[in-house]
């Protein structure tokens, strides 16, 4: 993979200025998608830090790879993908962290109180994850607490049902606002297609064919996959 910018698994600071991605996923296994996800939206955004936030419990999965093993994937993911020494991709570990199931609303909650009412935070998520964000809890919380930035990916109709697209509309506004103001405001950005998912590459595994998948994998990821026995039987997404 080529490195868009340096990177580095971290749970530490949050910058002093700029914009704050974030990103959450279960990361099971961690591919190109995702990545290419944080990437196209920091070069449209002009994001200083991106945290990667592998998700704990989610309420809407029952069964996921151990957080442990999530864990390390992401972090080597990272560190393969550019290597760096500065904090522009961090590795949130908070919602590994929680006991219970766990929702992004309260995530943004404990960020915001982190860096204070008027720092600009985005999450950042796939077309997909925005067409279901009336399912998620409290989801019109949530753009109270943080800009929403979202990407469309390849194959995928642009079209919101009516409810939601009236309310993103409404709140549609350019990149160069959200500086400007701390949370409130959706924006488009471009990315990259990927032609792959964690449902593919678990499957893949599963039939001991990764011939086909692993060009969507650092070779770290892979390799832990194999010396683990990940997705020998396939879990569910």
């Amino acid at each position: 993979m080529t490195p868009d910018t340096a990177l580095r698994p971290d749970a530490g600071n949050f910058p002093q200025t700029g914009l704050i991605g974030l990103l959450g996923g279960s990361f099971d296994p961690v591919h190109a998608g995702p990545l290419e996800l944080a990437a196209g939206a920091q070069r449209a955004l002009g994001l200083a830090q991106v945290r990667l936030r592998p998700a704990g419990q989610p309420w809407q999965k029952l069964q996921m790879t151990p957080g442990q093993d999530r864990l390390a994937m992401l972090e080597t993911a990272v560190q393969e993908r550019g290597g760096g020494t500065d904090l522009r991709w961090v590795v949130d570990k908070r919602e590994l962290e929680r006991a219970g199931p766990t929702y992004t609303i309260d995530t943004l909650r404990e960020i915001r109180a982190i860096v204070g009412p008027d720092r600009p935070l985005v999450w950042i998520l796939g077309f997909d994850q925005l067409r279901g964000l009336p399912g998620w809890r409290d989801w019109e919380s949530l753009s109270g607490l943080a800009h929403i930035a979202y990407a469309q990916r390849a194959g995928e109709e642009a079209v919101l049902p009516g409810p939601l697209a009236a309310y993103v509309a409404a709140r549609t506004s350019t990149p160069g606002a959200l500086a400007g103001q701390p949370a409130g405001c959706f924006v488009a950005f471009p990315m990259r297609p990927v032609d792959c998912s964690a449902t593919q590459i678990r499957s893949a595994v599963a039939a001991g064919d990764t011939s086909r998948v692993k060009n969507y994998l650092a070779p770290g990821v892979l390799g832990y996959i194999k010396t683990h026995q990940l997705y020998l039987a396939v879990n569910g997404q």
